[in-house]
């Protein structure tokens, strides 16, 4: 049995979910049969029926705490091939406050409540107990991994579990773009961009995010360039009408890491889309 194994069984029986993270600690892409969701998601997915795949191909809500799941077959040749352990959790219960650097440690030790960290390659996760919607970028350096999301495991840490404090829970919470200058009102964006909401009914927005997943996942070559192009076509027909959710934003994220791309270059794809198009 392999340590990663070992890892996981031990978090497992703790009530944390666990997958194993192959190279580049992102999650193991979808099967043949599960490519783009073809199989309709898992249920903690939210997205239509379930999916009866054994493997461990749906990112974090792969993440499970059966340990018949985690040390069977079909999970033993990505145990082989992973780097690392990683968990989910909001399924936990708990958020990670990712800090990416000094500055950004820095900026938490004045800011938020002192709890259990652990150190990372380049600066420290900080752990709460509460769970709340993930969202990256949220101030430079600083990323939030909670519910639909993954984190690698990288020890126990130090320190005492404190509460997810509100000042955590704010970090979450989008702003209202600031009103544009008069000088760049003349910004131009693609057809389809304002006006009125297109979407007559919640299928005409599922099954353009589904296209768009499947744009990403079905990418060869380029993947980084296919992101950020279905980024900004997403945005261009979906960006100004207030139709988008955080869920929806989750799913895009989650199909481009599943083809290798990191949280952070998500991020910045999907901010430089945004400034492209003038929203």
């Amino acid at each position: 049995m392999s340590d990663h194994l070992k890892t996981a069984l031990s978090l497992a029986a703790s009530g944390v979910p666990v997958l194993p993270l192959r190279r580049g600690k992102v999650p193991f892409g979808n099967c043949t049969t599960c490519t783009g969701n073809a199989c309709g998601g898992r249920p903690n997915m939210r997205t239509p029926g379930p999916c009866h795949c054994a493997g461990v191909c749906h990112a974090w809500a792969a993440a499970t705490t059966d340990p018949a799941v985690i040390a069977s077959p079909s999970w033993a040749a990505a145990w082989q091939r992973a780097v690392c352990v990683g968990y989910h959790p909001g399924g936990a219960g708990l958020t990670v406050v990712d800090l990416d650097d000094a500055d950004a440690i820095a900026w938490a030790r004045t800011t938020l409540p002192t709890t259990r960290s652990v150190a990372t390659t380049r600066g420290e996760h900080w752990i709460y107990r509460g769970a709340m919607a993930s969202r990256n970028a949220v101030r430079p350096g600083v990323d939030i991994k909670s519910t639909m999301a993954y984190a690698r495991y990288l020890g126990p840490g130090t320190g005492t579990l404190a509460d997810l404090p509100d000042a955590v829970r704010a970090l979450a919470v989008k702003q209202p773009p600031a009103a544009r200058p008069a000088a760049h009102a003349a910004v131009a964006v693609p057809a389809g961009v304002g006006g009125e909401c297109p979407h007559r009914t919640p299928a005409y927005l599922a099954r353009g995010i589904a296209m768009a997943e499947q744009r990403i996942t079905g990418a060869s070559s380029a993947v980084h360039a296919t992101v950020y192009r279905t980024f900004l076509a997403v945005l261009s027909r979906h960006g100004r009408c207030g139709c988008l959710t955080d869920a929806h934003i989750t799913r895009l994220f989650t199909a481009a890491q599943s083809k290798g791309e990191t949280a952070r270059h998500c991020a910045d794809a999907w901010t430089n889309a945004r400034t492209t198009l003038g929203l």
